[in-house]
């Protein structure tokens, strides 16, 4: 591993912890839309080691998971590509293996950015009756957390529908000053205060079909901002 990768492993679920010095990788050694050319500033994860986390969190919800009835509540627009990917891992590891999972999956939307600002004003979509959650195992992925304000709030707007147990699977879990304390179970990465892109998250509703996470240029966040 290359002496100025600055990254630290956390416990089981805690995450791979980015310290703050990582300055990711140059975008010249991977491939990216050209179309994006001059709006980023680094690839800050590769396409590979997301994959590769990600079968390792399916291993870790398998086995507190497995063999019990969950809905998997997938929340959109950012969390569909890690929702997707988590899923197909859960699957081959149920077919491959005496310990299954059985699954459904739903889906809702958040939305409280502006730019790259999140403001206090939160909108939960398709959530207004979830009463198939009450007695079940839920499992809610999430693309990433930040103050966890977002994260509280839905979690009580969840439970009010009384399931049996809740767990939130995080890709990502930003480093802010002003964190509610309000963490996922299962976290992918662990990253500084940055605003980043791809792999499904956005900046006003670009950069989803990027295959890595990279941080955004101010130049990009001009070009595109709203």
């Amino acid at each position: 591993m290359a002496k100025d990768l600055s990254i630290q492993t956390g416990g089981k679920d805690e995450g791979i912890v980015i310290n703050d010095g990582w300055p990711g990788y140059s975008l010249d050694l991977f491939n990216y839309p050209t179309h994006y050319s001059g709006d980023l500033e680094c690839v800050y994860i590769p396409h590979g080691v997301i994959m590769d986390r990600t079968e390792r969190l399916a291993r870790n919800i398998m086995d507190d998971l497995g063999g019990h009835d969950t809905v998997v509540l997938c929340v959109l627009k950012a969390g569909y590509q890690f929702c997707a990917d988590l899923v197909e891992r859960i699957k081959t590891l149920s077919r491959n293996s005496e310990h299954t999972l059985p699954m459904s999956v739903n889906f809702i939307r958040l939305k409280s950015y502006v730019n790259d600002q999140s403001t206090e004003d939160l909108h939960i979509i398709g959530a207004e009756d979830l009463s198939f959650l009450t007695g079940k195992n839920v499992l809610i992925v999430e693309a990433i957390v930040d103050t966890g304000k977002t994260m509280k709030t839905l979690l009580k707007h969840v439970e009010a529908f009384r399931p049996k147990n809740i767990k939130v699977a995080g890709l990502l879990v930003k480093r802010v000053t002003n964190s509610s304390g309000c963490l996922p179970d299962y976290v992918g990465f662990e990253i500084p205060n940055r605003f980043v892109v791809g792999y499904a998250l956005d900046y006003n509703e670009y950069f989803r079909d990027l295959n890595h996470i990279c941080v955004i240029s101010e130049s990009g966040k001009l070009k595109y901002k709203v």
